[in-house]
């Protein structure tokens, strides 16, 4: 059952973060997880690419070589990251910060940030808005799973707004699936 994915977008985006929280989820419900991370020398607009391999057995080596999902929030990303994904994979993107979709066969589009700045109020939740649509897309974890995820990691002040972006991401992925 193993899965690899990709987050990928720029720094400030909080690829990472949502990354580090879909392992957390998958470990709370009794699966292997491997989470490892990159970003460019930027505090907040540099290239930024987290992984995670998924899987009901031991992982043994801890990065993604081929990934069945790539999520890309930014055109750069998007270019970069989706050329090695499988056969049958996956390519999620950020509709409006990825005006040119690469070629591949099956790409879903979501305007994962705009749905976080009018649904949520802040480009801020966007990872978490991405988070909501890509266990909708995938069943990787449950969604109560990824609710308890999000909640222990976030700032407590802003639990209730995360929840928010979180089924406002899996309702827009719902619409697709």
């Amino acid at each position: 059952m193993r899965k690899q994915l990709r987050l990928s977008g720029s720094g400030g985006q909080g690829v990472i973060t949502a990354a580090i929280i879909l392992a957390e989820a998958a470990v709370a419900e009794g699966k292997e997880a491997a989470q490892s991370q990159s970003y460019g020398p930027e505090a907040r607009g540099g290239a930024s690419k987290a992984e995670v391999i998924i899987d009901t057995k031991t992982i043994y080596h801890p990065h993604v070589t081929r990934p069945d999902l790539v999520l890309a929030m930014t055109q750069k990303a998007a270019d970069k990251y989706y050329e090695d994904i499988v056969p049958g994979g996956l390519l999620v993107l950020d509709e409006q910060l990825v005006p040119n979709p690469p070629d591949f066969p099956k790409t879903v589009r979501i305007p994962i940030t705009k749905l976080a700045v009018e649904e949520v109020g802040k480009a801020l939740f966007a990872n978490i808005v991405a988070l909501g649509a890509l266990v909708r897309l995938t069943d990787i974890v449950s969604f109560e799973t990824i609710k308890e995820s999000v909640a222990h990691r976030v700032p407590k002040h802003t639990v209730e707004q995360n929840m928010h972006a979180l089924q406002v991401g899996w309702e827009a992925a719902d619409k697709l699936a």
